[in-house]
């Protein structure tokens, strides 16, 4: 896909990886929409884009992703704004083990209804132009984690429902691609709440084996273009079905 013009959806926008799609984005001449519950982080985003691209580029859109009217809307102000919609990532997170059920509804539902939202909108039967539709998953999701049950199990859920879905994507000729990326350790605000008994509960007590696991297998950096060092995510590499 050729990216300079085509318009993008990306939550969990205002901080972490998804702050690094935005910016990957809109180095490739895209225009995005920013979606996240931080209003104050969210602002700021947009404020640190404004100095380095087109201000007309971007848009900030509140939204709580688990609230389904307000994630329609976002949706609906997105292409209001920009015409249409070409690209989605469905980025928003939490790691919250004491509160599961927040986990589930935000990691896995979520990103469901996302989905299925953005291709109401981007499939060819629908008038759409077709697209891309990327959802964040991660290696928690590929193998069991200890300290992080339901984290792991929302993410395995994210894992299996875009195989899934993108198998009936291409046998529908929606003409847009689905995938999942699956990160390691990376950081950002999600990967310091593992250390934070107010999220992890009774899985507070894995810590020092948390930080041996990212010893490890080592810490990203989720800044795009930023170099700290350290191995950075590559945004447009070729990504296949996790």
């Amino acid at each position: 896909m050729h990216l300079k013009g085509k318009v993008a959806l990306v939550t969990g926008a205002a901080q972490g990886i998804g702050k690094a799609f935005v910016e990957a984005l809109l180095e490739k001449g895209c225009k995005v929409a920013l979606v996240d519950l931080n209003a104050d982080a969210g602002k700021a985003s947009k404020g640190d884009f404004d100095k380095q691209y087109d201000p007309q580029r971007t848009i900030f859109i509140p939204c709580d992703v688990s609230n389904e009217e307000k994630f329609k809307d976002a949706f609906k102000n997105t292409i209001q704004h920009f015409g249409n919609l070409d690209i989605l990532v469905n980025n928003a997170g939490v790691n919250d083990e004491a509160n599961w059920e927040n986990t589930v509804q935000i990691n896995l539902i979520s990103v469901i209804r996302g989905t299925y939202i953005g291709l109401e909108y981007m499939k060819i039967e629908n008038g759409g132009s077709g697209g891309a539709i990327i959802n964040t998953a991660s290696l928690a999701g590929l193998w069991p984690v200890a300290y992080q049950p339901v984290y792991s199990a929302s993410k395995h859920g994210v894992i299996g429902f875009t195989r899934s879905v993108a198998l009936a994507a291409r046998a529908k000729n929606y003409g847009v691609r689905i995938n999942a990326i699956c990160p390691g350790f990376v950081n950002t605000p999600i990967l310091q709440s593992a250390f934070q008994e107010e999220y992890m509960g009774s899985y507070y007590s894995f810590k020092e084996e948390i930080k041996h696991k990212m010893e490890f297998y080592g810490i990203l950096e989720s800044g795009h273009s930023r170099n700290h060092g350290r191995e950075e995510i590559d945004l447009f590499k070729p990504i296949t079905n996790c």
